[in-house]
């Protein structure tokens, strides 16, 4: 059971990690330090988008609009950590 539990603290820490690299691309896209036009730029960043927009689009669509400050990955950042504490805390329980 032990090994289920850190398979899963490994998945959480791919989806941290994916999540982080995609807001420090989008800062340096907004800045203008990365060009979308550059082929691999723009693969890395719509591919990103891709596989985090089935976890922003809900939260999404339960914040208000904020005009350009996008909330939605902050949450999913607090909910993953959330979730980390959850399993750390029920490991020892098996």
């Amino acid at each position: 059971m032990n090994s289920i539990f850190q398979i899963l603290y490994l998945i959480l820490d791919i989806v941290w990690f994916v999540i982080i690299v995609q807001i420090i691309m989008s800062w340096l896209i907004s800045f203008q330090v990365l060009n979308t036009r550059q082929p691999l730029v723009a693969q890395v960043w719509h591919g990103l988008n891709r596989l985090l927009e089935p976890l922003y689009r809900p939260i999404r669509n339960l914040l208000p609009n904020t005009g350009g400050l996008d909330l939605a990955p902050l949450i999913v950042l607090v909910g993953l950590y959330a979730l980390r504490i959850v399993i750390a805390n029920n490991m020892y329980a098996f």
